[in-house]
């Protein structure tokens, strides 16, 4: 990543701030028996369902709302599953305080289940924006949720950068014009890192 002005950092949820693979993962499944669909392991769920949004992983099953809102309302029953990264709440104040940067957050979970996992964790009000998947009409990989935060934030996305876990993440920031962080040994970015804290080794650099 080029030497640049940033004046902003959109942040994904899940697999970034949080780990919430099991919640979803068994909400999912518990949605699937309820429909007839069989199993899915959790070698598959990551394959094919972990990154692109709820409703376009349901339409490749021939399932519609009402599976939509079922495994959402799974989801919310296990909210004790998911564990806050230990860096996450850290990265996000210093993000804000020390390099005074806009801080957003672009998820394609949807709304209910964000709010709750906000309030769970207490971390409403390291945001500046919050969009969640109920608020866009095309959630990741489309560009619509980072275009959407940026204005709101009133910057520019080639001033922004996008922190996420999964190629979709990498996708939609892409297609917004931001740069691209990848967290994790699965993620796609201009750069890569490891762990969450060591964003400030590449903001640093900047």
């Amino acid at each position: 990543m080029n030497e640049r002005k940033i004046d902003a950092i959109l942040f994904d949820l899940d697999g970034v701030l949080i780990n919430s693979f099991e919640s979803w993962y068994q909400a999912f499944s518990k949605m699937l028996r309820a429909y007839g669909k069989g199993e899915i392991s959790r070698e598959k769920f990551e394959e094919k369902c972990w990154g692109p949004d709820l409703r376009h992983n349901l339409a490749a099953l021939n399932l519609g709302e009402d599976a939509a809102r079922r495994c959402v309302r799974e989801q919310l029953n296990l909210i004790e599953l998911i564990k806050l990264f230990p860096d996450a709440e850290e990265v996000l104040h210093r993000t804000r305080e020390d390099y005074k940067l806009k801080v957003g957050l672009v998820t394609n979970t949807p709304r209910e289940n964000v709010n709750k996992i906000l309030e769970h964790f207490q971390l409403s009000n390291h945001f500046d924006v919050i969009l969640s998947g109920d608020d866009v009409k095309r959630g990741k990989p489309d560009a619509e949720i980072v275009i959407t935060a940026c204005e709101r934030l009133k910057v520019k996305p080639e001033y922004a950068i996008l922190v996420g876990d999964t190629k979709t993440d990498y996708q939609a920031g892409k297609a917004a014009g931001c740069s691209v962080i990848g967290v994790g040994a699965k993620s796609a970015g201009d750069v890569h890192i490891e762990k969450l804290d060591e964003l400030f080794t590449v903001l640093d650099e900047l």
